[in-house]
């Protein structure tokens, strides 16, 4: 039975890094007919309403007191301002570049464990956390602007930030799935999700949604068909059946996957610049996670309540 919850989690894992990678040139493609807004409600309407039929059937948890304070800020990290963040972002660079810049949320991760858990931060974790920014640094500062990456600066600035609103999202999740089934979450984030953007929505000329082409809807559909529900249920799911450092550290996959659907979908490419600079974000991770030790948030019953200051992958 264990072996088969491995393969399980596994796969839970595997498909939500395929996912969260592809949705970077999703949503580039979706702006292509929409404002960022516009896309992020609706694939939060859509994720909602592919949940609902199946509400009922999702095992409702045992609602302990304090527990809506960790629920709202789950779903504030993941999607409100993760997505606020990114819509914005995936309009001024590239998806591949942006992909790239996903490849520091681990250490981020490590780094929100260290300073409101408690958690011992090795010297190679914290230099490796040096260095990958300072790879997000140069790779956005190497970003020619262009039809596809207009402001590539600013573009990686804002992508860095919703990572930090990633990292904040895996930490509460974590905390939450020990009690809360993964679907149920979901469910909250989703919801949650849908009155957030309702009034960006709003603002962004509905009325021209049905002039959008064809491809932009099909982006729109596709992030949130899959890429909502299937992103945020499978990490879910597999978060809540490994430790945490496991499941945090497949997100190294994503900007592979992302780069290779930006190439593939979109023709995107990197300047050799950029290239070195991607090379140092992801050395940086990797000397970051040998060195540290792996997060203990892996516990059947929860901790006291820790206050954090204020939740794929896309997705």
């Amino acid at each position: 039975m264990p072996k088969r919850s491995s393969i399980v989690s596994f796969l839970c894992l595997a498909g939500a890094v395929l996912l969260w990678g592809t949705s970077f040139a999703a949503m580039k493609t979706a702006l292509t007919g929409f404002q960022p807004m516009a896309v992020v409600w609706i694939r939060m309407v859509l994720g909602t309403a592919v949940l609902l039929p199946f509400w009922r059937k999702v095992p409702k948890p045992v609602y302990r007191r304090g527990d809506w304070k960790w629920l709202v800020l789950l779903g504030l990290f993941e999607p409100c301002l993760y997505f606020l963040l990114e819509g914005y972002a995936i309009n001024l660079t590239t998806s591949a570049q942006a992909g790239m810049v996903s490849a520091i949320v681990p250490l981020l991760v490590a780094a929100g464990a260290w300073l409101f858990l408690k958690e011992r931060l090795p010297v190679p974790a914290i230099v490796g956390l040096v260095v990958s920014v300072g790879g997000v640094v140069v790779l956005s500062l190497a970003g020619a602007p262009g039809q596809n990456a207009p402001a590539p600066a600013l573009g990686n600035t804002l992508e860095l930030l919703a990572m930090f609103s990633a990292a904040g999202y895996m930490l509460v999740l974590k905390r939450m799935s020990a009690r809360y089934d993964p679907w149920f979450l979901t469910g909250v984030q989703s919801f949650m999700g849908t009155l957030f953007f309702l009034p960006g929505a709003l603002l962004s000329n509905p009325a021209s949604w049905l002039a959008a082409p064809r491809s932009a809807w099909i982006g729109s559909l596709y992030l949130g068909l899959f890429v909502t529900v299937g992103g945020l249920g499978l990490y879910n799911m597999a978060i809540s059946r490994m430790h945490a450092s496991r499941a945090v550290m497949a997100i190294n996959l994503i900007p592979l996957v992302a780069v290779v659907a930006g190439w593939l979908v979109l023709g995107e490419a990197l300047a050799p610049i950029q290239g070195v600079a991607c090379a140092a974000i992801v050395g940086g991770v990797i000397l970051g996670e040998v060195g540290s030790p792996e997060l203990a948030l892996e516990t059947a019953e929860p901790p006291q309540p820790v206050i954090l200051p204020l939740s794929r992958p896309e997705d």
